[in-house]
């Protein structure tokens, strides 16, 4: 079984046992976490959509490390001026274990 969550504006498709990477929020390392917002269900030859989500549905998981993700730079160049600046950026994310999908 397989499912849509929205977390932070973003869309992932998880299932049971599987590891996902989502931008950062605050609970601690072994937290329970519940998704609420589910979106879509299926497998087993079934699939739901929702208008938006699905009214009862969740996945539930437990969070396992809040780790930096790789660093982006950004570098900017204005042409004949001399002028370059080079930053770099890495977003903070954390580590969710999909424990079970409520459909």
């Amino acid at each position: 079984m397989y499912a849509v969550i929205e977390t932070s504006g973003r869309q992932y498709k998880v299932q049971e046992g599987e590891t996902i990477e989502v931008d950062r929020f605050d609970a601690e390392v072994g937290d329970k976490v519940t998704f609420d917002k589910v979106l879509l269900t299926g497998g087993d030859g079934e699939t739901r959509v929702g208008t938006p989500t699905l009214k009862g549905a969740s996945v539930t998981g437990e969070v396992c490390e809040h780790i930096r993700g790789p660093k982006l730079i950004i570098f900017k160049m204005r042409r004949r001026q001399d002028s370059k600046t080079k930053r770099g950026f890495r977003a903070h994310r954390t580590t969710v274990k999909i424990a079970k999908i409520k459909a």
